[in-house]
């Protein structure tokens, strides 16, 4: 076997079957090691804001002995559990840094909540967790019995307890595990993902979209509203916050499946495979269609652990990555095809796109301006400019019966203080000013041609 295909990575989840006692102490070791990642959270923002002082993950690690000593319930938990979820606070800064040198949305690591930690981890397998007939056996915890659903490969490295809300798993993190290489099949496609259809294949195949969240969604808000309805704090809103959260997760599993299952089937299918470079967060500000952007998941079906063992099959078959991602869409790949509409010239205002129902019909009859950029010709009158993007007003064009109004936008930057905004304030105010008198000009202008016919009409300016 080549040695591009050892030492892969694969981490195998089990569902545990722990007793009351048990799930108790699983409990009450979530809870402690939530405590201490507050606390220590609390110790760098304290000492940071007093001092000025930046305490690293070692110099807090130095610090659990005594911890251990002073506090008995934290001398029943292993250390390398505590060590763990220290580790954990120092990924959290080391990601704040990097996004703030990347230019993002820092966000400071938060507090956390009860519903806010819900694992914990021994970071040497053998040493507090190990099997032992069938058994997981956890330091200071005991034997703990887990459902076998596949055989162990590889050599296990760490063990991760998570609880979820159907009860608790064990997740176990395996080295050395031996690649099993697909045949190459010589094909390769595109795939264009949208929300009518989940994905569509360069041959026209169109792979129907489950829409896992739309039709778990009056389930999900008879669920919601049984939990509003419960006194908080009551072992009934408790069981209904249960029943909500096990809802919301077998949306979650059925949308997990079927990315399994898609990305399974392509990876077999093909060796290389092309999508779209898409910037979802982007077009997760569209809020019509957010939902259904965020129901499709088309980045974690991108990111799917399938497709990246293609790219390593792929690498070590070929020498090449079988995943590309490009701006621009392959050509021979199938797409949505975007017409080009022509524009129309309306009475008193250039290059104004024209209604939806006239560029339709001026798209089927072919029809062309003296421009010959399509359209309606209109009179050489002074053009108005239309704004960017990026400046401060925008003309948008209503056409109702004929009638041409124009309304004016402005769009109030937020500028910093300073001589920018000094000029920008002024510029808004001029803009004010003449707004009344450019619609009274434009809605006498478009009252003078009463049919689109006499629009060409130099009489009609």
């Amino acid at each position: 076997m080549n040695e591009s295909l050892q030492g892969l990575r694969k981490t195998l989840k089990y569902k545990l079957k722990p007793t009351a006692e048990q799930e108790w102490e699983l409990e009450r070791v979530l809870m402690l090691c939530r405590r201490l990642y507050n606390t220590a959270l609390e110790q760098r923002i304290t000492l940071y804001r007093q001092r000025g002082v930046s305490l690293t993950r070692y110099g807090q690690e130095a610090e659990l002995k005594d911890l251990r000593a002073a506090f008995p319930d934290y001398a029943a938990i292993h250390s390398h559990v505590l060590q763990d979820v220290l580790a954990r606070l120092e990924k959290t800064y080391q990601a704040f840094f990097r996004r703030m040198q990347e230019g993002r949305t820092p966000g400071f690591p938060r507090f956390r909540g009860r519903g806010r930690f819900n694992s914990f981890t021994y970071k040497e397998y053998g040493n507090g967790a190990r099997l032992d007939n069938g058994f997981l056996v956890l330091s200071k915890i005991g034997h703990v019995a887990l459902r076998w659903s596949r055989p162990l490969e590889g050599t296990a490295k760490t063990v991760t307890l998570s609880r979820e809300a159907d009860g608790w798993y064990v997740c176990i993190s395996c080295v050395d595990v031996a690649a099993e290489p697909l045949p190459l099949t010589g094909r390769e496609t595109g795939i264009d993902l949208g929300l009518e259809s989940f994905a569509t294949l360069a041959n026209g195949t169109m792979i129907h979209n489950p829409r896992c969240y739309r039709r778990a969604e009056r389930r999900l808000k008879t669920a919601q509203r049984r939990v509003a309805r419960r006194k908080r704090g009551s072992n009934r809103r408790r069981k209904a916050v249960r029943l909500l959260a096990k809802a919301h997760q077998t949306v979650k599993r059925q949308r997990h499946v079927f990315h399994h299952k898609t990305a399974l089937h392509l990876v077999r299918e093909y060796d290389t495979i092309y999508h779209e470079d898409l910037q979802v967060a982007n077009m997760l500000k569209n809020h019509r269609l957010a939902k259904s952007i965020s129901d499709a998941a088309w980045s974690a079906f991108l990111w799917h652990p399938c497709f990246q063992g293609s790219v390593r099959r792929e690498a070590s078959n070929r020498g090449a990555s079988s995943l590309h991602q490009s701006d621009v869409f392959r050509l021979w790949c199938h797409r949505r095809k975007r017409l080009i509409r022509p524009l129309a010239r309306l009475p008193g205002l250039r290059n104004q796109p024209a209604s939806r129902p006239q560029r339709r019909e001026e798209h089927r009859a072919g029809r062309a301006g003296p421009s010959g950029r399509g359209g309606v010709g209109c009179p050489a009158e002074p053009r108005i400019r239309r704004a960017s993007a990026r400046a401060e007003c925008q003309y948008v064009t209503l056409v109702m019966k004929n009638r041409c109004v124009i309304v004016l936008r402005h769009y109030d930057a937020q500028l910093k203080g300073g001589k920018k905004a000094r000029r920008h304030r002024e510029k808004m105010a001029a803009y004010r000013k003449s707004h009344r008198k450019i619609r009274q000009f434009f809605t006498m202008v478009a009252s003078r041609s009463p049919a689109r016919s006499g629009v060409g009409d130099s009489s009609s300016g």
